[in-house]
């Protein structure tokens, strides 16, 4: 499950190999693990939070374990930490193909389904890499900034 955060990872070491089926992450799950993260950094640093940014980084958890499950058969690993500068989600799975923006059918983009979760992730982060695991699949590491 997708409960821990900071440095911890909720499913392992990225790439490690695993006996037994791996945990799963949702979507859901990811973004309870945001919130608390950046709730528990709110009360620890006695600060307001920033709920824009907060909103943003729930949005590209969602799109990058999304993705995970699609496209990349399934999360093998989720991060989160939230830094001085912003929240950064890191997401493994077991694909090595990189992430595209896939054009859309119609040029005028209507009556498509889907294809849009990358596209978001890159213009809501301000930093994004895309890093191949050693045992095969990659992660994912978005940063979005508080303002």
């Amino acid at each position: 499950m997708c409960e821990e955060h900071r440095t911890e990872s909720v499913l392992g070491r990225p790439g490690a190999q695993r006996t037994g089926p791996p945990r799963s992450c949702r979507p859901a799950e990811a973004r309870r693990a945001v919130e608390r993260a950046v709730a528990e950094r709110c009360r620890a640093t006695h600060t307001q939070c920033d709920t824009e940014a907060l909103g943003d980084a729930l949005l590209v958890a969602t799109e990058l374990t999304t993705n995970a499950i699609l496209h990349g058969g399934g999360v093998t690993d989720f991060r989160v930490d939230v830094l001085a500068t912003g929240v950064r989600v890191s997401v493994s799975d077991r694909s090595d193909r990189r992430p595209v923006t896939r054009q859309p059918a119609d040029p005028r983009r209507r009556g498509g389904v889907g294809g849009h979760g990358w596209p978001i992730v890159c213009r809501l982060a301000r930093d994004v890499r895309v890093s191949a695991l050693p045992a095969g699949g990659k992660c994912i590491t978005a940063v979005v900034a508080f303002r």
